[in-house]
This record gives C-alpha cells, sequence and structure tokens, in this order.
C-alpha cells in the first residue's frame, strides 16, 4: 500500500493490503482499461452501465447521447470502476482461489462540460484513449456536437486494489496432492479487417495494435 487515502469513502476497508492510493499508478490503471462501469441513482433505482471513456490528470470524460439518463443522473453524483482482469489464481482448495487484478474506483459529482473548446479536447481524449485516431477522423459535425452530451468526473477521490502472485495456501494444504498456480490472461487486438467502403490505407495507430499482445 502507497500513499494515503483521497477521502474517507474511498478508503479501502475489506483487503484493504491490496490497496494502492498512489495518483500515478491510480492514473496507470485508468490509462489501461477500455471500459468503465459507471453507476448512478436515478428515480428507478441504482443504474449501472459499461462506457468508453478518456482521462486527463485531473477528470474522467464521459460521453453518450443528450438523453442518456445515465448521464443526467449522473450530474447528481457517480461510482465509476475500471477493473483489469491479469489472471486466475487456483489455489489447493476453492475456497482461497482469487484473481489477480488491477481495479479502480472513482467517485464524485461530475460537471456538465460545455465550453466548446473542451468538448471537443473531451471528444478527442476519449477517442484516443482506445487508440490515437482522432487525426485520421472527420471531425464531428454542429448537429453531432448538438446530439452529444459530455461530463467530467473529477479524479479527486479515488483508490485501487491490486492483487499479484502465486496462491496463498493454507497450512493445511501445504503438502497436499493438489497443483496450484497462476493462469495469466494475455489478450491481443488482432489484425485490423478493412471495411468495403474505406476511403485511406489503415492508420499507423491502429496498425500498430494488432501488432502488440497486452496484458489485461
Amino acid at each position: 500500500m502507497t500513499a494515503e487515502p483521497m477521502s474517507q469513502r474511498t478508503t479501502v476497508r475489506r483487503g484493504a493490503s491490496h490497496a494502492e492510493y498512489g495518483r500515478a499508478e491510480l492514473l496507470a490503471i485508468l490509462r489501461a482499461g477500455p471500459v468503465a462501469h459507471v453507476g448512478v441513482n436515478t428515480s428507478d433505482g441504482p443504474l449501472v452501465l459499461p462506457m468508453a471513456y478518456g482521462v486527463t490528470t485531473e477528470v474522467m470524460y464521459l460521453h453518450g447521447a443528450l438523453a442518456n439518463s445515465l448521464l443526467k443522473a449522473g450530474t447528481g453524483g457517480v461510482c465509476a470502476t475500471v477493473t483489469l482482469l491479469d489472471g486466475l489464481v487456483i489455489a489447493k482448495t476453492s475456497f482461497n482461489n482469487t484473481m489477480n487484478y488491477r481495479s479502480v474506483v472513482v467517485r464524485g459529482t461530475p460537471r456538465l462540460v460545455t465550453d466548446e473548446a473542451e468538448r471537443l479536447v473531451a471528444l478527442r481524449v476519449i477517442t484516443n484513449h482506445i487508440v490515437a485516431n482522432w487525426e485520421h477522423l472527420r471531425p464531428p459535425s454542429e448537429s453531432e456536437l448538438r446530439a452529444t452530451r459530455i461530463i467530467a468526473l473529477p479524479l479527486d477521490e479515488m483508490s485501487a486494489k491490486v492483487r499479484t502472485g502465486p496462491p496463498v495456501n493454507d497450512d493445511v494444504d501445504a503438502d497436499a496432492p493438489h497443483w496450484c498456480g497462476e493462469i495469466p490472461l494475455v489478450s491481443a487486438w488482432a489484425a485490423p479487417v478493412t471495411a468495403p467502403d474505406a476511403g485511406a490505407p489503415v492508420p499507423s495507430s491502429i496498425a500498430a495494435m494488432g501488432r502488440n499482445a497486452t496484458k489485461h
């Protein structure tokens, strides 16, 4: 465990030995994740949805249709979670089975992004978070921008839990004749498949994705 909790409500209590509070470490996890699960309270009850996102050193940007009920409700408070599964950890008893993972929880009250310059910055950040391709795309039209809602969730309250390493077996299982160990999870983007109406060759940033396996 490093650094100090950012707030009382982002202090890790269960599994505190796996807690991580270092800002650089938390940002690294957020930058590595492709999807955030975003939760809010709505008039119909709690709602959690997976969403694309982008981060700067200060905020997490989320976007969706203007009528997006989650983003509307989110201006009253949001909890966003990003989890990277790195592998399965198999012990000598199922009670001690676990996973190796990196997971960040961000809590806070986002603001609606209305400044036109920041809206373009936010969309570029979200797009390039997945693949640095913004510069190869047609810029969004005025009607597309009007139909898009963007919120900025400050990264002032966040914490992580991280587990790495082999299984921990009870003393009673030390000499038990059962296999134990780790099953790493490695994911990789396949080679891009060009659409029939593509008007340009594959950009280098996308082509590179098919050559780089990434541990998630």
